[in-house]
């Protein structure tokens, strides 16, 4: 009977999907309790993914999380490269062209989080209309 081998490279890869899943669902805390709905989570569309969409009042707002443990690398927005924000703008484009019933009041916005995997106390820096 042979073994599954599993790289190191898959580990690290499947902690950071853990991670971010992590991170996404702080963000979606942290929106509620500032008033917002969340409409959604990872969306697909044909431009790329959606992170969070949520809504406050009559606007729609697109979040792109980011999350990191620490900022030895770097700080977790400066992954939202030029790019990645262009990717961002499509995507929620082309979501608002499937689903004309949200209207035109929209932003994009993005979420750092950063902290260690079920961290009480994670560090959180909203950046709205980052797009």
């Amino acid at each position: 009977m042979q073994k599954n081998k599993v790289s190191v490279h898959d580990q690290g890869s499947r902690h950071n999907q853990i991670l971010g899943k992590w991170g996404e669902t702080v963000a979606a805390e942290f929106l509620q309790r500032h008033g917002y709905q969340i409409i959604d989570k990872n969306v697909r569309t044909p431009e790329g993914e959606i992170d969070l969409i949520a809504s406050i009042e009559n606007e729609i707002v697109f979040c792109e999380v980011k999350t990191r443990t620490d900022n030895t690398t770097g700080f977790p927005e400066e992954a939202v490269t030029d790019e990645k924000m262009e990717h961002m703008l499509d995507s929620a484009e082309s979501f608002l062209s499937a689903n004309p019933q949200y209207g035109d009041d929209w932003r994009i916005d993005v979420i750092s989080v950063t902290g260690k995997l079920h961290d009480p106390n994670p560090q959180i820096e909203w950046f709205e209309n980052a797009v």
